[in-house]
């Protein structure tokens, strides 16, 4: 597994750390897990607004 170096604000490390601490977890696990959810949510956010894109094309071509 790669190690990668963050910089944050102390005050922002600090909540971090204390969420990661009431759910048992390490830093790393809810960094892991809130950047998976932060591309899940693009992932679909993308696909909508493709989706979108593509019924307004449909629509000026009829």
């Amino acid at each position: 597994m790669a190690k990668v170096l963050v910089t944050m604000p102390d005050e922002f490390l600090n909540k971090v750390d204390g969420l990661a601490d009431v759910e048992k977890r390490t830093r790393s696990e809810l960094i892991r897990e809130a950047l998976r959810n932060y591309m899940r949510r693009l992932s679909k956010s993308q696909i909508e607004s493709a989706s979108k894109n593509a019924q307004l094309l449909d629509e000026i071509l009829k």
